[in-house]
């Protein structure tokens, strides 16, 4: 039986990107306040981008592994 994954754990585990990618840039969420419009919307464009590549591997390895399990 397939469970997709509720709305609410999706948009936490896209969070949780979000939150990888700006800290990863060296970037606090206090931080991210007091940057520059500019500088804060293209930060946040590139860590939604990065989120959804990273959601998109998730689902594919769920995908995945459902596949192996249910095709033996």
């Amino acid at each position: 039986m397939d469970v997709p994954p509720k709305a609410d754990q999706t948009a936490q585990l896209e969070q949780a990107f979000i939150n990888e990618f700006i800290e990863r840039r060296g970037v606090t969420r206090a931080a991210l306040i007091e940057l520059p419009e500019h500088e804060r919307h293209a930060l946040m464009k590139e860590a939604s981008a990065y989120a959804s590549a990273r959601l998109a591997e998730v689902e594919s390895r769920a995908q995945y592994v459902h596949d192996l399990h249910h095709n033996e």
